[in-house]
């Protein structure tokens, strides 16, 4: 079980929050919104009300001591920026901070955060590829080069093994996991005399030429 202080609970913030102790894992949640921490004081591990821009606050909640600290700071983009040069400041271990735009990813990036997200831009994203890309289940931009798709498998691709394949060699693309049926088993570590079904999803890693040429097979 790891820990992670969640600063701010608007939607986005909330959301993490409640999934992370879903998962099963030590989660403080801070806001200096009393109602916002009433709303999910019995969803995580500890709903604490305070004002993460003073440091005295974000001292004593031990944020350097948490295995994660998410600024989820709602549309004030310099109290992130603050909060986020805080938490380095006092040696947090691993920040990932919520960017509103692009110029504001890039200055968070800048004063120390180790993860920026864009919410709206990344669900955007999954969002388009799923609509344009019918065989697409799932879809995460790891990078300007390099995506993670969870894709049903082209037809050629049902009853044969991974080494049969040679989905490495010949593709250049990586298959994370197997999904066999949807919610069903996750294979994680797939072997090459792994055979595929017709029901399973594929989790797969490459440049994202790669994984344009392979999603055209189906």
């Amino acid at each position: 079980m790891r820990s992670f202080l969640v600063i701010g609970l608007g939607r986005f913030g909330s959301a993490v929050a409640r999934e992370l102790a879903a998962l099963g894992q030590e989660v403080l949640a801070l806001d200096e919104d009393e109602e916002n921490v009433q709303h999910i004081a019995d969803d995580v591990t500890q709903a604490i009300c305070g004002d993460a821009q003073e440091e005295s606050v974000l001292r004593s909640v031990g944020a350097r001591n948490f295995d994660c600290c998410v600024v989820a700071v709602g549309t004030d983009m310099e109290a992130s920026i603050l909060v986020t040069v805080m938490l380095k400041e006092m040696g947090a271990k691993y920040i990932v901070a919520k960017a509103q735009s692009r110029v504001h990813a890039r200055v968070l990036e800048r004063v120390g955060a180790d993860r920026v997200v864009l919410p709206e831009t990344e669900m955007g994203q999954r969002l388009a590829q799923r609509l344009v890309r019918t065989n697409v289940v799932d879809y995460i931009g790891v990078s300007d080069d390099f995506s993670i798709l969870e894709i049903h498998p082209p037809k050629s691709w049902v009853g044969r093994t991974l080494g049969q394949l040679g989905v490495r060699a010949r593709y250049l693309i990586n298959v994370l996991a197997i999904r066999h049926g949807a919610g069903g088993k996750v294979d994680v570590t797939p072997q090459a005399d792994q055979i595929i079904g017709a029901d399973d999803l594929l989790i797969i890693i490459g440049t994202n030429e790669n994984v344009d040429k392979l999603v055209e097979l189906q």
